[in-house]
């Protein structure tokens, strides 16, 4: 079965090790549905080209405080992490940031087919499609590995079956790929209630298949309103450094001022954007703004909230969600400037798709930030490698 963001996949047998379920094919794996053996699983783990600067009034420095500036020293220079590869790509917002330091991409992959278009289209890369289909041995050799895995089992919204849902071990495609090509590092990025799903036991499923692959971890979940953009968005990014002992990742705090969420909105959005007299008279019965602009959002219960930004962007959400002014819904270049996106990403098709495409995206000055620090400590302020990959971490990592 082929699932719209993830690939066709099942899930893990009962009683088998992480280990055994890298080394198994596609096909070997197909047939599996259970959750049932998680506590097994997990104690046997232990394995065109586009312009890429920011929009106007959202630059690259603005997501850093001169105090974070200070503390992280001058951008680093990737000397030894040059590449990646970049898996569950969706429209590239890994891409966008790894670019933004001199990092080029080698390989990338989704199995959604307009993903990949407009992927292709903005960044002048074609990823393949599913990445259960591809040989390990012949994707090429990177420095770090992006994987924004497939959130919907995972996700508020959805029935949250984690690793019980096929699309849930999809980790287990990415470990494959880290197995055989051995990058220096490796970033993944999930919902928020990744960290809880299961009582943590799919996070800690995926961090003790790390350290089993040699490789040291660290997680935490940031809020992109932390850093410049006008979204609450709460997303888990989990870092691994191959050679890392126990350890501690110098996660950039966010203190960025936020963009005002004036700079972000359009002047003249089109008259489709706006939500039919009906759903506008409703809304303004049952709640009162106390500023403007505001994002309107309406959450599951039927409850409606306003802020001078807008929460999560979802690829499932009902179509009047987010209103602006509880009047309109956002523009395909509100949603893509809402994740960070420069303005010279081009997606020319229905809002509804740029609304998916854009739900399922990473906000880009997020990744930045995470990016910066990883090459602070792998690279070094001037280029330098602060140690051995195969070796124990300086006492200070800061």
């Amino acid at each position: 079965m082929l699932y719209a963001s993830g690939t066709k996949k099942e899930a893990m047998k009962p009683g088998e090790t992480a280990k055994e379920v890298v080394g198994l094919s596609s096909r070997e794996k197909a047939g599996r549905n259970t959750l049932a053996g998680i506590d097994q699983i997990v104690a046997g783990a232990n394995g065109r080209r586009l312009d890429c600067r920011a929009p106007p009034g959202m630059t690259t420095g603005a997501v850093f405080t001169d105090a974070a500036e200070a503390l992280v020293g001058a951008p680093a220079t990737p000397a030894r992490l040059e590449t990646f590869a970049d898996l569950f790509c969706g429209i590239g917002g890994f891409h966008i940031a790894a670019s933004r330091f001199g990092m080029a991409c080698v390989f990338a992959s989704d199995i959604d087919e307009t993903a990949r278009s407009i992927y292709e289209a903005n960044l002048g890369h074609r990823p393949v499609g599913d990445i259960a289909d591809e040989d390990a041995d012949q994707v090429p050799d990177h420095d770090v590995l992006f994987a924004g895995l497939p959130c919907q089992p995972f996700s508020i919204i959805g029935d949250r079956r984690g690793m019980a849902d096929p699309r849930g071990t999809l980790f287990f495609e990415t470990a494959r790929i880290i197995e055989a090509k051995r990058p220096q590092a490796v970033v993944i990025e999930n919902v928020r209630q990744f960290a809880t799903n299961q009582d943590g036991q799919a996070l800690q499923c995926v961090l003790d298949t790390l350290e089993g692959l040699g490789y040291g971890v660290d997680w935490k979940v940031l809020n992109a309103l932390h850093y410049g953009l006008p979204q609450r968005r709460e997303r888990i990014f989990i870092v691994g450094v191959r050679g890392m002992e126990s350890w501690t990742f110098p996660w950039l705090e966010g203190k960025a001022p936020m963009t005002p969420l004036a700079e972000v909105l359009e002047p003249d959005p089109p008259p489709e954007a706006f939500a039919s007299r009906r759903i506008r008279e409703s809304r303004q019965k049952i709640h009162s703004p106390s500023c403007r602009p505001a994002i309107w959002h309406e959450n599951k219960g039927g409850n409606v909230s306003s802020h001078p930004f807008s929460c999560a962007l979802r690829a499932s959400a009902s179509y009047n969600y987010l209103l602006v002014d509880g009047t309109r819904r956002l523009t395909n270049r509100e949603m893509l400037r809402l994740q960070g996106f420069p303005d010279t990403y081009e997606m020319d098709m229905p809002t509804t798709a740029v609304r998916r495409l854009t739900g399922n995206a990473v906000a880009v000055p997020v990744v930045e930030s995470v990016i910066r620090q990883l090459l602070h400590v792998c690279v070094g302020p001037r280029g330098r490698p602060r140690y051995s990959l195969e070796g124990k971490p300086p006492t200070s990592r800061l």
